[in-house]
Order: C-alpha cells, then sequence, then structure tokens
C-alpha cells in the first residue's frame, strides 16, 4: 500500500497552473506599475517636464510684464522720453545733430 501511494502521486495540475497564473499576473502587474503609461518612471518624467514648462512660463511671464511695462511707458496717458528716443534711434536710425556714428 505504501509503493501505491509513492507511485501512484502525481501533484495536481491545477494548482501548479494557478500559481503560475498567478505569478504571472503579478509579474505584469508590477511591470506596469514601475514602467507602464501610469507607472513610476512615466510619472518621474511627467514631473520633469511639468518642472521644466513651469520655469519657461516663469520666463514668458517676465516677458510679457517687460513689454508691458514698455507698451505702457509708450502709451497717450504716459510718455517716457528717453525711451522714446531709444526707440527713435533703434528702430528708426535717428541720431541727433550734434552726434558722430562711426561703423
Amino acid at each position: 500500500m505504501a509503493l501505491r501511494r509513492l507511485t501512484g502521486y502525481r501533484p495536481a495540475l491545477g494548482g501548479v497552473i494557478y500559481f503560475a497564473v498567478a505569478f504571472s499576473l503579478g509579474l505584469y502587474f508590477t511591470f506596469a506599475a514601475v514602467q507602464g503609461d501610469y507607472g513610476l518612471f512615466r510619472r518621474a518624467e511627467i514631473m520633469a517636464e511639468a518642472s521644466e514648462l513651469e520655469k519657461r512660463l516663469a520666463t514668458l511671464e517676465a516677458q510679457v510684464a517687460r513689454m508691458e511695462n514698455l507698451t505702457r511707458r509708450l502709451s497717450d496717458t504716459y510718455l517716457d522720453l528717453d525711451l522714446l528716443d531709444e526707440q527713435a534711434r533703434s528702430v528708426l536710425g535717428f541720431i541727433r545733430a550734434d552726434e558722430i556714428v562711426i561703423r
């Protein structure tokens, strides 16, 4: 009887398949959590990109503020003569009669 138990014993194939499928699913979900579209690596990339875009936004906001300041200084209600002189010299190429231009 003991011999029959030893020779007739086979591992249950269903149990092996169950653990193989469970292990495969565990590996798949672990991989997806780390490298998938919504995984940890993608999140780090998105955070780095967001940081870079915030820096770019701050630079653009500073440029807009500068342009608004220059526009206000050349408006009809407030005229900055020094800025007007600078713009006339650089854009139109004007010089005063007592100046000499060396190129």
